[in-house]
């Protein structure tokens, strides 16, 4: 059995590899199209636009990886089944139980592997192109026109919440234009807080500089409105200002950087956190959820193509070549692109669960994919 293991993963991951550098190949190609074309602005090079490309080949094998290994898989399997090698396997005691369990181990290891990428090596990459894009653009694109943030802390008075926006950043450490809102347990404005920029710790400690404070205190009514029985308080400001200013929060650097930063930098932990900060102070959480749990079941879609790809190799030569199972392969791996990128999107606008939402794709497919092994099993 340890020879027939060595022969499928030999073959299966030999084919993987190959598919997936000449996909690598393809889509840098395209980057480096993308890139090229802004060499005109100021601080784009023919270095940045290469090192651009390569900070982005870990994301595109994370992406790419279930197609890869489907394509690959079918690939393998179809050859042997066309040379007669995996009727000849089959007769030498390999079942259908024992060849599923065999894939299902490799699948593991794939998923396994999948996810140390997605999780580690590709969030790294793409912080680094965002951050490298930044320095030659000037700032990080924001997904919105600015970003805000809240946060909340107890007093003795009780519970008090800021709201934080700022308009430009410079890195998921550096943002600029900031005004921080201090709401009274009442939901009164008690201060506002407006700096030229702020530098961001890990702990949540936030350093303000050229900083302006404006607190509002309740003045006497005038006494035309006394006089007329009406009450009337009065909002009086009073500014301070301060070259520097330390404050501290519970918004550390990695939640600006999910406000910030593409969802493609968060890691499944960072996405966890973000979503349980946002939970927290009662702000829409789902879009994140859902990546939260696509990005924590999406490695497991390398498992899922390996069992669409075993009844490939039941198939008699005569009920195709191999060409044509290929593109069958290549076919199946688009469609599963496209319904895992419309299940998000209908997850997101239908309010579905979101591991639900996250998960339909790869369970709809698995369930494929036993089907049709089953029946060949059975029939063929």
């Amino acid at each position: 059995m340890r020879t027939v293991r060595r022969l499928l993963y030999r073959e299966i991951l030999g084919a993987t590899l190959m598919v997936m550098s000449a996909f690598l190949g393809l889509f840098f190609f395209i980057d480096m199209i993308g890139e090229l074309e802004n060499l005109g602005r100021p601080g784009a090079s023919t270095a940045n636009a290469l090192l651009m490309c390569v900070l982005q080949l870990p994301g595109h094998v994370y992406e790419l990886a279930p197609i890869a290994v489907l394509i690959g898989g079918i690939y393998a399997l179809a050859r042997l089944a066309q040379s007669s090698e995996f009727t000849i396997l089959r007769t030498g005691g390999l079942g259908p139980g024992r060849a599923l369990g065999l894939l299902t181990m490799l699948g593991l290891a794939m998923a396994s592997a999948t996810f140390v990428v997605g999780d580690y090596l590709a969030p790294w990459a793409d912080t680094q192109a965002a951050l490298l894009r930044s320095r030659n653009g000037g700032a990080l694109a924001l997904d919105r026109a600015q970003g805000w943030l809240i946060d909340s802390a107890p007093r003795a008075d009780g519970e008090h919440r800021y709201t934080v926006n700022f308009a430009v950043a410079r890195s998921h450490e550096q943002v600029e234009q900031v005004r921080i809102f201090e709401f009274g347990p009442r939901g009164d404005l008690l201060t506002r807080t407006t700096a030229a920029s702020a530098l961001i710790g890990a702990d949540g400690t936030w350093t303000l500089e050229d900083v302006r404070v404006t607190h509002w205190t309740t003045g006497p009514a005038p006494p035309a409105a006394t006089a007329a029985g009406r009450s009337l308080d009065l909002r009086l400001g009073v500014d301070e200002r301060h070259a520097r200013l330390t404050w501290s929060t519970r918004l550390p650097r990695d939640v600006v950087a999910a406000a910030v930063l593409p969802l493609s930098t968060m890691s499944t932990t960072a996405l966890y956190r973000y979503t349980r900060h946002l939970a927290d102070h009662a702000q829409a959480a789902q879009r994140y959820e859902i990546q939260f749990w696509k990005k924590l079941l999406y490695p497991f879609a390398c498992l899922v193509m390996l069992g669409l790809a075993l009844p490939f190799a039941y198939l008699h030569a005569r009920s195709g070549g191999l060409s044509l199972k290929v593109f069958g392969g290549i076919m199946l791996g688009i469609s599963f692109v496209l319904l895992n990128s419309v299940s998000s999107h209908l997850g997101l606008l239908n309010n579905w669960t979101p591991w639900l939402a996250a998960t339909a794709p790869s369970l709809i497919y698995m369930l494929m994919s036993m089907a049709a092994f089953s029946w060949l099993v059975r029939y063929r």
